[in-house]
């Protein structure tokens, strides 16, 4: 599925409309997964995810697919829903899994950062003692401090500005998690198909 041929926002906000020939199409066809575990295919997922990115964060979401070709008979179209949304839980749960990491990377950080930064002003305040004037002991107090400040630089970036991007995507994939999908055969095929 390369640039999501034939979709198009749906007249409903909030809701996408995708012509496919094939569900295939929407599925990583080298996933041999049974249907409802199947990935769904990387351009069909970017294409989702910037779609639902560009909604404002309460809208409700909703995918309707119409196909050329009807999609195989295992519970009716009830699996591909099922699916798509199995395939954005898991998303989350990865997502989710991510965002915990971070923060106990950001704690042990932190932890490890303020004691460095300790030690480095204790030293600061030493050294103010061993050499208390000229240039060379003014150049060691502030190399101390700025030892001590730079070690607080990743648990800073971590709790000022790695953590929200991660959280506002788990949010999304849970949005899309619960998004419900409708599938529509084209008349043509279906006439066909039911005809002897």
């Amino acid at each position: 599925m390369a640039a999501a041929p034939g979709a198009r926002p749906g007249t409903v906000p909030g809701r996408l409309e995708i012509s496919l020939k094939s569900i295939n199409q929407l599925f990583n066809s080298l996933d041999p997964s049974p249907f409802y575990d199947r990935d769904l295919d990387s351009h069909a997922e970017n294409y989702l995810v910037s779609w639902a990115q560009e909604l404002p964060h309460e809208a409700p979401l909703s995918l309707s697919l119409q196909l050329a070709e009807p999609p195989p008979v295992l519970d009716g179209p009830q699996w591909i829903e099922a699916a798509v949304r199995h395939y954005f839980t898991e998303r989350a749960r990865l997502k989710r899994a991510e965002l915990h990491a971070l923060l106990r990377q950001g704690r042990a950080s932190l932890v490890i950062g303020l004691m460095f930064l300790a030690v480095c002003l204790l030293l600061s305040q030493w050294s103010q003692s061993f050499a208390p004037s000229g240039v060379l002991a003014s150049l060691l107090r502030e190399s101390f401090l700025v030892a001590g400040w730079v070690a607080m630089w990743r648990p800073m970036q971590i709790y000022l500005y790695d953590w929200w991007p991660l959280r506002q995507q788990l949010r999304l994939y849970r949005r899309m998690s619960r998004m419900p999908v409708t599938v529509r055969v084209a008349p043509s095929t279906a006439v066909a198909a039911a005809s002897p």
